[in-house]
């Protein structure tokens, strides 16, 4: 079985989350974009089937929480957006001959044992698993063997042209469906929608929100 190494990119928590700007103040969001990283980076943590974790980024303050546990930092392609700072990762775990898990920092409702579930799933290479967001539009987690089995291009509308660039590799995608890694934080919606799954498990995002009085 590939060693598998979870790929996160982050971006600079300044003007973080502005879709979430009728809610919450630019601080209370910067605030937030560093909780879900860090509920994340506990889970991943917490997660044995991971050999590593890879963090891209430029961001002073998630480079130190990386680091705090345990996380190895990169910042080639840091501000290339998502889908260049994943590439970024995939190159050097490439050369390293390992697969990898991509996913975001904002998935704060992601547990140890989702991450476990999507690392096991990986087959010999060539190999693709997808975890699609819950609006069965977004990829929130793609786990490639090798890191360039397929060509990845995140955004929005990416789950289904992630499914045929993997079919045009010859490779069946591997779909599982996650809550919580499926529900990344983006509109005042996915708030409510996490708050409503918060109480299975107590993470310091819940906390934070609870203190903004949401």
């Amino acid at each position: 079985m590939s060693k598998v190494w979870a790929a996160v990119p982050v971006k600079e928590f300044t003007g973080a989350k502005q879709r979430l700007a009728g809610l919450l103040s630019p601080a209370q969001r910067e605030a937030l974009a560093a909780a879900m990283l860090e509920d994340v980076l506990a889970a991943l943590a917490r997660a044995p089937g991971l050999a590593g974790v890879m963090v891209n980024t430029v961001e002073t303050r998630a480079k130190l929480m990386a680091q705090r546990y345990g996380a190895r930092v990169v910042s080639d392609g840091a501000r290339d957006g998502h889908t260049g700072a994943v590439a970024a990762m995939g190159r050097i775990l490439a050369k390293e001959g390992t697969a990898m898990l991509a996913l975001p920092g904002d998935i704060p409702g992601v547990s140890a044992a989702e991450i476990d579930t999507v690392a096991s799933s990986c087959l010999p290479a060539p190999s693709f698993t997808i975890v699609p967001a819950h609006d069965a539009l977004g990829s929130n987690a793609v786990l490639c063997n090798p890191p360039d089995a397929v060509a990845l291009r995140f955004g929005d509308n990416s789950y289904f042209p992630h499914l045929a660039a993997a079919r045009c590799q010859g490779i069946e995608p591997t779909i599982l469906r996650l809550p919580g890694i499926a529900l990344d934080i983006d509109h005042p919606a996915d708030l409510r929608m996490f708050l409503q799954m918060a109480p299975r498990r107590i993470t310091r995002t819940l906390g934070l929100l609870e203190q903004y009085g949401l």
